[in-house]
């Protein structure tokens, strides 16, 4: 299957790669996967986690071949259906899956954040649900997912303890990051590391209004010097938010931080299409604040 298909940059919308577990419905973006290949047998990894099933290597590459059903407790899965290969926080995964139904276009504006009676939102391995013809289709978070089996491939807040001791900064940075999670991690780890004016929203349009309102009234400056975003997000995706930005004369100055698990070749083309001044991948949050101080000359 053709996992390739194109997208204008900052169109807000992506491609929903649908797969089965148990008969039930699920997706990933289509920019996580690498390709999709029939199932074959992986050597068992002593002391692993349970979800991990072993490890393979085609083309000489090692993949490890982690258990979804077994995830999302629902089960165990058999030998037989499929391997979703990912590439995300620049790692290669193989998710074991019973089928894949199809890929299907769709805008971020059109997914639906679960609610708290599905799960709290720190403890939810779903980013949102989405409805095709007559079926829910629930996008699941895969980075919660590979964080969960294993926390060293999650954001490494021990780089700024690294930095050590540093000064504080009044710089204003704006944070869109969906995730309840990881956008507090951020903020935790940019108030470490010295700076402390810090407004974070939940997706794109959340941040986009922020900056339309400054503009109003005439306080941009003192709103946003420096603006990071993740790409997937509910409402209005980074891409867009991004190309909005930077296509303003009054905001095109603003420094943006791609800062995004799907942070690979074909991804950095699109942010730097759009203007995105730095990209980088999720777990270089010691980069990141190296990289904001370089950004608002606080060095």
């Amino acid at each position: 299957m053709d996992t390739k298909i194109l997208l204008e940059n900052g169109t807000n919308e992506l491609e929903v790669l649908e797969f089965v577990l148990n008969g039930n419905a699920y997706g990933i973006n289509v920019a996580k996967v690498k390709e999709i290949t029939a199932y074959q047998p992986v050597t068992p990894v002593p002391n692993s986690h349970p979800s991990i099933e072993g490890v393979f290597m085609p083309r000489d590459t090692m993949i490890t071949a982690i258990d979804l059903k077994n995830c999302l407790q629902r089960g165990t899965s058999e030998a037989g259906g499929l391997f979703i290969i990912t590439n995300f926080n620049k790692l290669d995964i193989a998710f074991h899956v019973d089928d894949v139904r199809g890929i299907h276009r769709v805008s971020w504006g059109s997914i639906i954040k679960p609610d708290s009676t599905v799960a709290s939102a720190e403890e939810s391995v779903s980013t949102g649900i989405v409805k095709i013809e007559d079926r829910l289709i629930i996008i699941l978070d895969f980075e919660k997912i590979v964080t969960d089996i294993n926390p060293e491939t999650g954001l490494k807040v021990s780089e700024i303890d690294e930095m050590g001791s540093r000064s504080r900064s009044d710089v204003p940075i704006l944070i869109a990051e969906d995730s309840v999670l990881l956008n507090r991690l951020i903020v935790e780890s940019l108030k470490h590391a010295g700076y402390d004016n810090l407004i974070h929203t939940s997706n794109g349009q959340e941040a986009y209004d922020i900056i339309c309102q400054s503009k109003r009234d005439g306080t941009l400056k003192q709103t946003v010097q420096c603006l990071i975003t993740d790409i997937e997000m509910p409402v209005m995706d980074g891409h867009r938010l991004t190309k909005l930005v930077k296509e303003d004369e009054e905001t095109k100055d603003i420094p943006i931080i791609i800062f995004s698990s799907l942070v690979n070749d074909e991804m950095k083309r699109k942010g730097e299409s759009l203007g995105a001044n730095a990209q980088l991948s999720k777990p270089e949050i010691g980069n990141l604040v190296r990289v904001i101080d370089e950004l608002v000359n606080n060095k």
